[in-house]
């Protein structure tokens, strides 16, 4: 039976293919049009998360004079109100009970709460501070971290070209720690907290579809959300309901600008290869870079165009590297088939 995002359950996951002679599995015409389609519905998710989270500056440039933390409190209530409605849609209010009973699952759901969080407020905090290039930074960088992690948590050995695309970028980060005068822990913090979260993310794989999992981390953070907001309203610092009605809708609409993008990654993370995810996570930082420079006209100068400048070159090196890798493995399978 399907979850409601149309992925597939994991018990239709694990059923056996009928064997082929020799014992090898060949997956029937309709199980590979299956796959074809859900790569297609990948992409298409992949290309509306990223390329929303790409314009995202423009609407938190519009929440002025709302600050980062009044901004994050409200995502995340607005953000579970939505997803209570989804749930209700969905009539899956039992999946949700039983996601919090499973402490195999609850407890990573909890960690990506944590670090979605952290996300948030680092990159709101970055644009509303005129400091958006260095948010696009973060995410140019995140590949790299992805790379990281691999090594650090799965214990993976790094090719050729991906020991020197993590070399580039550490040079990256020392140019532009000289240009800033400092490190650009605003970059870091973002492409730290959002590859451990995709890390995450990729971890819980099908045990929760994209709904039940944003539920579980918006109800997590919610007790923290509500205490930050009676807070800045006992202190005179809310802006919600202080700045008229146009101002009201806008930070009420956080929680389906929220939602979305991230359903819409939960969604294509479970569907495409790391590999794939890789190349399209590029669309959200270009973005965000073309907002900050033509649209906040923030500065850039020689030393931080040659720091991105190298930031780029060692993105290229691993995309020649994800290429490559993926060609090689698919004629190793053509050919694995023709001999079988």
């Amino acid at each position: 039976m399907p979850t409601p995002d149309r992925s597939p359950s994991p018990a239709a996951l694990s059923t056996p293919g009928p064997a082929a002679p020799g014992g090898t599995s060949q997956r029937p015409p309709a199980v590979l049009k299956a796959v074809d389609t859900d790569t297609t519905a990948g992409i298409i998710f992949g290309i509306g998360a990223y390329g929303l989270w790409g314009l995202m500056p423009l609407y938190f440039f519009m929440l002025q004079p709302a600050g980062a933390v009044e901004i994050v409190a409200n995502r995340v209530l607005w953000s579970l109100l939505f997803c209570a409605l989804l749930i209700t849609v969905t009539r899956s209010w039992r999946v949700l009970g039983a996601a919090f009973r499973n402490r195999m699952l609850i407890l990573p759901l909890i960690i990506a709460a944590v670090l979605i969080a952290v996300n948030w407020l680092t990159y709101v905090y970055g644009v509303t501070t005129g400091q958006a290039v260095e948010a696009s930074l973060g995410y140019f960088i995140n590949p790299l971290v992805s790379v990281l992690l691999g090594v650090a948590v799965l214990k993976e050995k790094l090719r050729p070209l991906q020991w020197a695309a993590v070399v580039i970028g550490f040079i990256a980060v020392g140019v532009l720690t000289v240009s800033y005068g400092k490190p650009p822990w605003i970059a870091l913090t973002l492409a730290l907290s959002f590859g451990l979260y995709g890390f995450v993310k990729k971890r819980v794989g099908p045990r929760a579809d994209s709904i039940t999992s944003l539920t579980v981390e918006t109800i997590v953070l919610a007790p923290v959300a509500a205490a930050a907001m009676t807070v800045l309203a006992l202190t005179g610092a809310a802006t919600l309901a202080a700045h008229g009605p146009a101002h009201f809708w806008l930070l009420a609409a956080s929680g389906i600008i929220t939602a979305v993008p991230l359903l819409f990654f939960g969604a294509s993370a479970r569907r495409l290869p790391m590999t794939m995810i890789g190349l399209l996570q590029y669309f959200a930082p270009v973005l965000q870079f073309i907002v900050a420079l033509a649209v906040f006209h923030e500065p850039m100068t020689t030393n931080r165009w040659i720091g991105f400048g190298v930031v780029w070159l060692a993105l290229l090196v691993l995309t020649v590297d994800m290429l490559l890798t993926t060609r090689k493995n698919s004629v190793t399978r053509k050919l694995a088939r023709v001999t079988a």
